[in-house]
């Protein structure tokens, strides 16, 4: 048997075929594109189902794929009646105007009751419904389901309608983890109704016939992203883990984190496993801000920039991106004017020494398992090894953890095994100075040393 994973990311999409042994046979690449209309930035939804639809044809003619499995990022929702969208999906990358901020903010329930933190832009997707449900009700009205991303496109592809609680847990403001239920704003705002049943993720939920297949596919119901990486890693009973999905988002998951230790200021949160289990979070847009310090640094970064930016002090300071821990500061570089090699190398320092903080904030005391594209070479996974002794690390053996768990999902709800290859022990980098820069760093951003002090964080 094989799979087609649809990995819908903000800045990239993907599909990967996967085999029963775990291992992709094909891959292919896009980027989702955003448009203007009526006010908002939206989802060229057209142009990226057709390269969908046609990558998992493409897939079926040439692999023999039996079954299609989405992944897809957060904050993000699709209003749909029986056959299309009722409007075009936001990109959760746009703030309200002021003036509806300050009426929909007002109805949003307390981080006691969704561990949803207040967030800027579309961060919290309750948020952008409320500010979509202002402007344009009859959208809503003749909405007859809402869908979080991933459940869209398994609909799209010839599923039904259904709800999933990873997504719907995903720092929406729509879910209550305690309770296990949509939270009070749902009723609040006479959403319940349009909420589908739910299914799990992985579960088969259509099928549809594509190219020359003799037998339909199978359409599986989709999963958030990095709680479909938190699931690759816990199936294989490795024991009490932390798991830092990197992408667009670094993601950092430890579900033994003590729920009342969260902070809303620091962009942690209660993100909510396949099952329906809190896990504590906490995150920062890693992957823009790495791009936004390099100057869109492509390929690998060599040891010996590291090392210079160490030693010259050449350090960025939180935060280039919105959210994170340390919200509301301009991101800015500090030392020498560096050259394109030492910023690339700050970037990579920047992203771990922020995983770094937020694994402390998460009270991370167990082994961390470091996954995604940012640490490509490895070289980020060894960073945080050498940074913090005392705890183990491991890091995927391919970097495309959340395809991998999405691809375990759909293989286990049909009863097929799925082999996926275990993660890969991490050696720490030797890089003289690294503690001194990070304790220079931590200096320069203020104020962390009570926090991290309460935190009680692994060092």
């Amino acid at each position: 048997m094989k799979v087609a994973v649809l990995d819908f990311g903000k800045t990239n999409s993907k599909l990967f075929v996967f085999g029963q042994d775990g291992r992709i046979l094909d891959e292919r690449r896009t980027q989702p594109k955003w448009t203007r209309q009526d006010g908002f930035s939206v989802l060229d939804e057209a142009t990226l189902h057709d390269w969908a639809l046609g990558a998992v044809t493409d897939a079926v003619e040439n692999h023999g794929v039996q079954g299609v499995m989405v992944s897809g990022h957060g904050c993000t929702f699709a209003l749909v009646d029986d056959a299309a969208l009722t409007h075009p999906i936001l990109d959760y990358e746009q703030e309200p105007p002021a003036e509806i901020a300050a009426r929909i903010d007002r109805r949003i329930p307390d981080f006691a009751e969704t561990f949803s933190p207040r967030l800027p832009l579309g961060f919290n997707y309750g948020r952008h419904m409320l500010w979509l449900q202002e402007v344009d009700p009859d959208a809503f009205a003749a909405a007859k389901s809402i869908l979080g991303y991933p459940q869209y496109w398994s609909w799209r592809l010839g599923g039904r309608a259904v709800s999933e609680v990873s997504y719907l847990g995903c720092h929406s403001h729509l879910w209550a983890p305690r309770s296990q239920d949509f939270s009070s704003l749902v009723d609040a705002e006479g959403w319940r109704g349009q909420m589908p049943g739910f299914a799990r993720a992985g579960s088969v939920i259509g099928e549809r016939r594509l190219g020359g297949a003799a037998q339909p596919i199978a359409i599986h119901n989709g999963v958030h992203d990095s709680n479909a990486a938190l699931h690759a890693y816990r199936r294989q009973e490795l024991g009490p883990l932390t798991v830092v999905s990197t992408g667009t988002w670094v993601v950092v998951l430890n579900p033994d984190c003590p729920l009342d230790v969260l902070d809303r200021d620091r962009d942690m949160l209660v993100n909510v496993d396949v099952d329906g289990g809190p896990v504590p979070t906490i995150r920062f847009m890693g992957g823009r801000e790495f791009a936004a310090i390099s100057g869109g640094w492509q390929g690998a970064i060599q040891h010996g920039a590291v090392l210079q930016a160490i030693d010259a002090g050449i350090m960025a300071l939180p935060s280039f991106a919105p959210g994170g821990p340390m919200p509301d500061r301009p991101g800015r570089l500090v030392g020498r004017t560096p050259d394109a090699a030492e910023r690339a190398a700050a970037a990579l320092l920047y992203v771990a020494l922020m995983v770094d903080l937020c694994l402390d904030l998460i009270h991370s005391q167990n082994t961390v398992i470091v996954d995604g594209g940012l640490n490509a070479g490895g070289l980020l996974a060894g960073l945080l090894a050498e940074l913090r002794p005392g705890q183990a690390f491991l890091q995927g053996a391919t970097l495309e953890g959340s395809a991998t768990g999405a691809a375990a999902l759909a293989f286990e709800s049909v009863g097929r095994d799925f082999a996926a290859e275990a993660p890969e022990p991490v050696h720490a980098t030797r890089f003289g100075g690294l503690t001194g820069y990070r304790d220079a760093w931590r200096d320069h951003v203020g104020g962390q040393a009570a926090a991290i002090k309460a935190a009680g964080g692994a060092r």
